[in-house]
């Protein structure tokens, strides 16, 4: 990895972060607070929240055994994705690289930010090489974008070819681990003091079941982190979600539970769906979905809706051609899905 100094934008580097209020004094022993301009009534949220969540950040370590320096927390992880571009990507001149299919806001952001973005395919296996991506890198590539298990196609990405990348790479490579938790893979979180280079996102609106409150995290070296803390909105995590969040947090048991319930339908379902008729090839899944290809996924797609179910037509996303991607739901949501989908003519 080339110097943080060198793959960070210039005006990045050398900017002074607002400080607000609650940056200023962080103390908890204070029983007057007349620094921040605050409505004195209408406690507790009269006040503004932490700006770096720390209370949360300390449950977070508790469950997910990463340090509170090594950790975001972000409205979102689009919030950490956009800073990535943010924080790193000269707009014009820098450029990304990215497998494809894969996560759509990745590219989004790219354009939102004015930065090239590098789609490469993966093979017929929906597999990497880490090659090919390193081969459409120049001296211009600041981060390559990784999705593991990847959406839309639902499969762990080959680890050894993710650690090629971490080792040959000079520059960020991230791993977005949204849907970890429904893999057998031991998170490559666990590795961040292993490689400087290495920004791992999550997520609580998956396996949490809480994407309502819209938290994110990125986890990365204290210095990539500090980066992130200077140019993030001072109060991008609202007191709500993060009490919501600790809440969350505290019963990581019950999370285990939903995860096993749902890792059982996936095995029935993707059993299920293959004998449809309409399905065509079922692929592997490491997640809490699908891909399926299918006879005619538009056609599906526009039964389904008027049935009154919901399910992703991924048919014009590269190497995914009369594809739908299905979410897991609950048996019954499951058996109404099959059962619709049965009477397909």
């Amino acid at each position: 990895m080339i110097s943080l100094e060198k793959l960070t934008r210039k005006n990045i580097w050398n900017l002074a972060p607002y400080s607000c209020a609650r940056n200023e004094f962080s103390g908890t022993t204070a029983r007057v607070f007349l620094d921040a301009n605050e409505n004195p009534y209408g406690s507790p949220l009269n006040r503004y929240p932490d700006p770096l969540q720390l209370e949360l950040k300390k449950k977070i370590e508790q469950v997910k055994g990463i340090p509170v320096d090594y950790t975001f927390l972000g409205n979102g992880s689009d919030e950490a994705i956009d800073l990535m571009y943010r924080c790193f990507c000269e707009p014009k001149e820098d450029n990304v690289v990215a497998i494809e299919p894969t996560y759509g806001m990745y590219k989004v952001c790219a354009d939102i930010n004015d930065v090239e973005y590098r789609p490469v395919l993966l093979d017929e296996n929906y597999q990497i090489a880490a090659d090919k991506l390193l081969a459409a890198c120049d001296a211009h590539t600041k981060v390559i974008w990784v999705c593991s298990p990847n959406n839309p196609t639902g499969n762990d990405i080959n680890r050894d070819e993710i650690v090629k990348l971490l080792n040959a790479f000079e520059g960020i490579v991230v791993v977005d681990e949204a849907y970890s938790d429904f893999s057998r893979l031991r998170p490559l979180r666990y590795e961040l003091p292993r490689y400087p280079n290495l920004v791992v996102l999550n997520t609580l609106s998956k396996a949490w079941a809480s994407a309502a409150i819209r938290l994110g995290m990125a986890f990365a070296s204290p210095e990539i982190i500090d980066i992130f803390n200077k140019v993030k909105y001072p109060y991008n995590v609202n007191y709500l979600t993060q009490q919501q969040a600790i809440k969350v947090l505290s019963d990581p048991f019950e999370v285990d539970r939903w995860v096993q319930m749902i890792l059982q339908e996936r095995s029935r379902m993707l059993e299920a769906f293959s004998q449809l008729s309409i399905c065509e090839k079922v692929y592997p899944t490491d997640a809490n979905f699908f891909l399926a290809k299918v006879s005619d996924a538009q056609g599906i797609y526009d039964y389904l809706v008027k049935q009154g179910v919901i399910v992703r037509n991924r048919t014009r996303v590269q190497l995914c051609h009369n594809c739908l991607r299905i979410t897991i739901g609950t048996r019954n949501e499951n058996n109404e899905l099959i059962g619709t989908l049965r009477q397909y003519k």
